[in-house]
């Protein structure tokens, strides 16, 4: 005969471990459901951009450049297309699969997520331009589409990301790019970079090489077969035309308010000299542009170099009362106009 208090103990392990099991919001089963249900809802989240990525370039969407998107098995990505029509938000046409209406707008939000995160990170981290598409990609499932209104408004509800692309607006609104590739643009034609396409990486890490950005100006001096020179804010660059073509500028004589700084940059003046602040070049940006704006490096103010170092470098600037210390490479992304006055 099984000994009573044997049976009882029995019992609670047993109930102990089924309640492991299965209890509600902690158990294991209930968390591996949740994880299942949590990677379905980023594959067909992914699904979904990817598609849309291609009516929106006018391609075609195949199963077989799903499952290349998607990194997995074409089994699987049949599988995503299947739960992904199941909710309304793809059907079949032609053969071919196509983004409902419910399908479009889902997808809008995530391409709209995905950019203000970029938004974010290039503005208020310290993430490396090659970290922010990846850490975006992963960060774009997160939020509530409260929550994406509440951080575009924290934003300032910008209507472009880092690179140029625009955002669409909580409506689904989109403003398109315009602008021609750069290795199509004349040369001694000068131009504004407008956006640099950040896929596929290997030709994105090549341009942030060159330290070229949206905003900045640019003029072709040579056209080859092989290579596209030009100089962009006074520094010379060499692409390859197929690594340019992932640049879109617009012809300055196109834009209606052309936008250039004028002036000189703040590490060529000398002990003493001042100059009116005109402007921070697009290459600083995140938390160094932040820093400077806090320090009051504001078009309209006023900076006099106060002192230089025995080593050179960094130098003492004096800006509204306050006296600032900035390296040279700093210094130099600070574009003045000169005052006339003497030195000390």
């Amino acid at each position: 005969m099984v000994n009573p208090l044997y049976a009882l103990l029995i019992g609670l392990a047993l109930l102990g471990f089924t309640g492991v099991l299965v209890w509600p919001d902690k158990g294991l089963l209930w968390k591996l459901q949740k994880r299942r249900e949590l990677t379905e809802k980023v594959l067909i989240e992914d699904a979904l951009k990817y598609i849309y990525k291609c009516e929106r370039n006018q391609q075609t969407a195949t199963l077989d450049s799903l499952a290349g998107a998607l990194s997995t098995s074409l089994a699987h990505a049949l599988e995503i297309l299947e739960l992904t029509q199941a909710r309304g938000l793809l059907e079949m046409k032609d053969n071919c699969f196509k983004l409902t209406e419910a399908g479009k707008r889902t997808a809008t939000q995530i391409v709209r997520a995905h950019r203000l995160w970029e938004r974010y990170l290039a503005d208020s981290t310290g993430f490396k331009e090659s970290d922010w598409h990846q850490q975006a990609e992963r960060l774009e499932h997160k939020l509530s589409e409260e929550e994406l209104d509440k951080l575009s408004a924290s934003l300032g509800n910008p209507s472009r990301d880092p690179h140029g692309d625009p955002i669409p607006t909580k409506r689904g609104e989109l403003i398109p790019n315009s602008g021609i590739p750069l290795s199509d643009l004349p040369p001694q034609t000068p131009a504004r970079i407008v956006h640099i396409e950040d896929e596929p990486e290997v030709i994105y890490a090549q341009i942030l090489a060159e330290e070229v950005y949206p905003q900045m100006t640019l003029e072709v001096e040579e056209v080859t077969a092989n290579r596209i020179r030009f100089w962009c804010e006074d520094q010379e660059h060499v692409l390859a035309p197929i690594v340019a073509a992932n640049i879109t500028v617009i012809p300055l004589v196109e834009e209606s308010h052309p936008e250039v700084m004028e002036g000189v940059p703040l590490d060529t003046l000398e002990p003493g000299q001042s100059g009116v602040v005109t402007g921070i070049s697009p290459r600083c940006r995140g938390v160094e542009r932040r820093r400077l704006l806090d320090l009051g490096v504001i078009p309209g103010t006023e900076i006099e170099v106060e002192l230089v170092s025995p080593g050179g470098d960094p130098t003492a600037y004096r800006i509204k009362g306050t006296v600032i210390a900035l390296r040279k490479f700093q210094a130099h992304l600070i574009q003045v106009e000169k005052l006339e006055n003497n030195l000390n």
